[in-house]
């Protein structure tokens, strides 16, 4: 099927920066929409950014501005790059993808979830 391995989470101090990957592996056909959720303690997962296959994006506006989106098509591989970054950017960072990937002689629709990333904030 498809798995979604993502890097690039650390801690870092306000105003700093950090870049996260997401690299879809598997018996991928196609890859639709990419996206990066966030789920901060104690709150609801919340869409982040999000970049379709032909390279449109639409970013929460909490982060305009600040994070920038973008994919490799060739490596199946979506990043985020993080500038200006706040203490309540603090969060588990998730990757999102929707693909359809060949089973056998048929292509099934898959839409998952990478394991997440830890993003620290501190002021």
């Amino acid at each position: 099927q498809v798995q979604l391995v993502e890097s690039g989470g650390g801690s870092v101090q306000a105003g700093g920066s950090l870049r996260l990957s997401c690299a879809a592996s598997g018996s991928i056909f196609s890859i639709n929409a990419m996206g990066w959720y966030r789920q901060a303690r104690g709150k609801q997962r919340e869409l982040v950014a999000e970049i379709t296959s032909g390279g449109s994006t639409n970013y929460a506006d909490n982060v305009k501005g600040r994070f920038t989106i973008s994919r490799d098509n060739a490596k199946n591989t979506v990043y985020l790059q993080m500038n200006s970054l706040k203490p309540e950017d603090t969060a588990v960072y998730y990757c999102n993808a929707e693909t359809t990937y060949y089973s056998g002689k048929t292509y099934s629709d898959w839409n998952g979830w990478g394991q997440g990333t830890q993003v620290t904030v501190s002021s």
